[in-house]
């Protein structure tokens, strides 16, 4: 579909989970099974009232769990709907099982997930250890900074995943709180626009075709197991990331809003970096530029795709850099961070001597001050003097009590 000019209608007060829900509804989801979890509740509650006023046609579902949610969603994707949900943290886990069955049955629903702690101990603040527990479960992932995103990207999933070249399932993230219960300026699309740039859903291997029969979740055991997750699941990965930057191309001409597979900032002749997700990129960019002004040329690397990961366009965003932090709002539990670990993948063959250090912040809602940030740049400025990592190579920001380091 072809845009000649930019449909945008008004802008509108809304916080991260309003806006996913609002993009739910201009999408006309067919079918939406839920089991309400804090922060991401409000997303699914407010799709339940949209269907309840007549706003949209589809069917809302109240389960009793998370992983019932997601079976539900697989069994309405199968069937031939489009399909979406949101969930958090206990919830996601609770989901694990269930979402490796939807992206191997290549089912392309849209999970909304509102980044929170896991327990134990219960928390129900914004980190992103669910991130983490679900990046290999095969689904194509989005981070959305801000609500804008969470709105634009939402209505991006839904035209990339269901793609009949790719018919993947697909998450957009959130950061919990900060993003779903933060209200900020929107610019939005006209329901028609919207509607016309996700596109009509085309089911393709319903099992209510009758005319065409096909089988779901087959067994396949050692004689096809294999090529199945190497040739047919894993090789699809490896197309997703054109169609999500020509996904994002159409966007942009939509909306004007312009959407990278690696967001960069002030990198074209940084020296020192922060590479982050979600929240943390916005007040990294607001102190980078501080430091500019000091003399200090940094710059910051926010990822907008987490899976596939996208290991080239790391390597070419980060050319040149000499010192570099990657942030991780996980807990390692005694190894590197995840984030850490790929962007080191990302840079091992390539032509770079930057110097790397890893990150541990924000656990349970911890803030990432303005001031932890500048120390962290100071901190980089002297690995890119010295020569070398300066401190240890993984460090704590902002734990309480003495210092906490190693590797």
């Amino acid at each position: 579909m072809a845009f000649d000019k930019m449909e945008l209608k008004d802008v509108e007060v809304w916080d991260g989970n309003y806006a996913a829900a609002q993009a739910l509804r201009q999408a006309q989801v067919d079918v939406v099974a839920a089991y309400p979890i804090t922060p991401s509740t409000p997303i699914v509650e407010g799709y339940a009232k949209f269907t309840a006023d007549g706003y949209v046609e589809g069917e809302f579902v109240m389960v009793e769990s998370e992983h019932a949610a997601m079976s539900a969603c697989i069994g309405a994707a199968a069937a031939g709907g489009r399909v979406a949900t949101a969930t958090s943290s206990q919830g996601y886990a609770l989901m694990v099982e269930t979402l490796y069955q939807a992206s191997g049955m290549r089912l392309p629903i849209v999970l909304n997930v509102v980044n929170r702690a896991l327990a134990a101990p219960l928390n129900v603040n914004g980190d992103h250890s669910d991130m983490y527990l679900g990046r290999d479960s095969g689904w194509i992932q989005l981070d959305a900074f801000s609500p804008q995103e969470a709105y634009d990207l939402n209505l991006i999933a839904f035209k990339v995943c269901e793609d009949h070249e790719i018919r993947l399932p697909c998450m957009v993230h959130q950061d919990g709180f900060m993003t779903s219960h933060t209200a900020q300026g929107v610019n939005t699309l006209s329901d028609d626009a919207a509607y016309g740039f996700v596109g009509e859903y085309k089911p393709m291997n319903d099992m209510l075709d009758f005319e065409h029969p096909v089988t779901h979740g087959v067994q396949t055991e050692e004689d096809w197991h294999f090529e199945h997750k190497a040739r047919q699941h894993n090789d699809l990965m490896t197309k997703v990331i054109p169609k999500i930057q020509a996904a994002f191309n159409d966007f942009e001409k939509l909306s004007g809003r312009k959407y990278n597979i690696v967001e960069r900032y002030d990198m074209d002749d940084a020296d020192v970096c922060v590479v982050c997700m979600g929240t943390s990129v916005e007040t990294a960019r607001e102190v980078a530029l501080e430091m500019r002004a000091k003399g200090i040329k940094a710059g910051v690397v926010g990822l907008r795709v987490i899976r596939p990961f996208p290991f080239f366009e790391i390597a070419e965003a980060l050319r040149g850099v000499k010192s570099i932090a990657v942030l991780d709002r996980s807990s390692p539990n005694g190894a590197a961070g995840m984030l850490f670990n790929e962007i080191a993948g990302a840079l091992y063959n390539a032509d770079t001597k930057a110097l790397l250090s890893g990150y541990i912040y924000g656990l349970g809602g911890r803030d990432l001050t303005k001031k932890h940030l500048v120390d962290l740049f100071n901190e980089l400025q002297a690995n890119a003097d010295a020569g070398k990592v300066t401190t240890k190579l993984q460090q704590f920001i902002g734990v309480r009590g003495p210092k906490l380091a190693y590797l």
